[in-house]
């Protein structure tokens, strides 16, 4: 009996090696990019919940200030920079007291569902994965608690100087150091900075949003695993 059940998980093992064997080369007939330029928060990495509450903590620390959560939310979606100005302009320190208190929610960092596994699927089938992210040398920490910062050739950071997103530098640079074709390279986010950025730099373009879509992007999905279709 003890045999029988060996057998069985052996077998169940060889059908799972097929089938994600049969998965990737069907992935690997639809996937016309080879190199995949990421956002990450709120494309890999879904912060955005947990960046509005502290917002909304530092907001109460530094000032008892109350601002509606949906309004917070919304405004860090625009960018960190738009959120304090429209916030906290008038508040000293404000944004340390912000990173500070996000940095806490970012120990345990979630991400958006079949985000890993594209990721391993993309270098799996000989494509490039880089980062550009507004974030200093944190990023490493947080992908390495994520358990993806294997999947990366390079992460771009604050901490490499260049103008923010959308401003195309940061492309610019990798697409100079691994001599990347702009035809066969897509820069995937979920702001209208990370499209307007990857327009500058001539390179193809997916908006993801699980609501709404940005007609000036190359291609729009509401989930991750599309990416691999396209």
């Amino acid at each position: 009996m003890f045999i029988k059940g060996e057998f069985f998980f052996f077998f169940y093992y060889i059908v799972l090696e097929i089938a994600q064997i049969q998965l990737t080369s069907c992935y690997n007939v639809h996937m016309k990019y080879k190199n995949y330029i990421w956002d990450l928060g709120g494309t890999l990495l879904n912060n955005y919940e947990s960046s509005s509450h502290a917002f909304a903590a530092a907001l109460w620390q530094s000032a008892d200030r109350i601002v509606l959560h949906e309004d917070i939310y919304n405004a860090l979606k625009v960018s960190t920079d738009y959120a304090v100005n429209t916030f906290a302009r008038d508040i000293p320190d404000f944004l340390t007291t912000y990173k500070k208190l996000e940095a806490e929610t970012l120990k345990r960092p979630i991400l958006f569902p079949g985000a890993s596994k594209v990721l391993s699927v993309l270098m799996e089938n000989g494509r490039q994965n880089f980062m550009i992210s507004h974030r200093d040398s944190q990023v490493m920490a947080i992908l390495k608690k994520a358990h993806i910062d294997q999947f990366f050739i390079e992460v771009v950071t604050a901490d490499n100087g260049f103008s923010r997103k959308p401003a195309p530098d940061s492309i610019y640079y990798l697409l100079k150091k691994y001599k990347l074709n702009p035809d066969e390279t897509v820069m995937i986010g979920d702001r209208p900075i990370d499209i307007e950025a990857g327009l500058a730099a001539g390179v193809q373009t997916v908006f993801f949003d699980t609501k709404k879509t940005d007609p000036r992007a190359s291609q729009n999905i509401q989930n991750l695993t599309e990416l691999l279709g396209l």
